[in-house]
């Protein structure tokens, strides 16, 4: 029953993000044709933070469970970021399962991606995946920025996804 739900409802939540996609500027697509079990989106980074200008690769895996478990997101464009630690796993209330999360099944893809982006531009440096990241943050946030944009600039520097 699970496998039909996410089946149908996976294209579904893709084409609505899609369809809002000049609201807020995320793409997603599967990474092979017609299997929505792995998507790849790519998501810009918010206007006013460091990681403006950058648009950062989180792939997508969508388990046996879904909707009823979160998908996994992965960032696989480097980045330096509290919540975010160096193999791209994501600290974010909402992408877990209660007690120690919020997720719950009515929350969207496009919600999901919408709530990563929102955390780029406000990080929790209370709940860290990257204590270096988030120690900075808390003591220096101009150098921060500027190790950020470093980063962001060198990781962006051979790919076509830096605007």
């Amino acid at each position: 029953m699970n496998e039909k739900i996410k089946k149908m409802r996976i294209p579904i939540e893709v084409n609505q993000l899609v369809k809002n996609q000049t609201d807020h500027g995320i793409s997603c697509a599967p990474v092979s044709n017609d299997d929505y079990s792995n998507l790849l989106a790519k998501v810009p980074g918010p206007k006013g933070s460091p990681y403006e200008g950058g648009v950062f690769e989180i792939k997508i895996c969508f388990g046996t469970q879904y909707p009823f478990q979160p998908p996994t997101f992965k960032f696989s464009t480097p980045i330096y970021h509290p919540n975010i630690d160096n193999s791209g796993k994501i600290c974010l209330d909402l992408l877990r399962m209660p007690p120690t999360g919020s997720y719950n099944p009515a929350i969207t893809l496009e919600s999901m991606l919408l709530s990563i982006q929102l955390l780029l531009a406000s990080p929790n440096p209370d709940d860290p995946l990257n204590s270096e990241a988030a120690d900075l943050y808390k003591t220096n946030i101009e150098q921060f920025n500027i190790k950020t944009r470093e980063l962001l600039q060198k990781g962006h520097s051979n790919q076509k996804n830096f605007i």
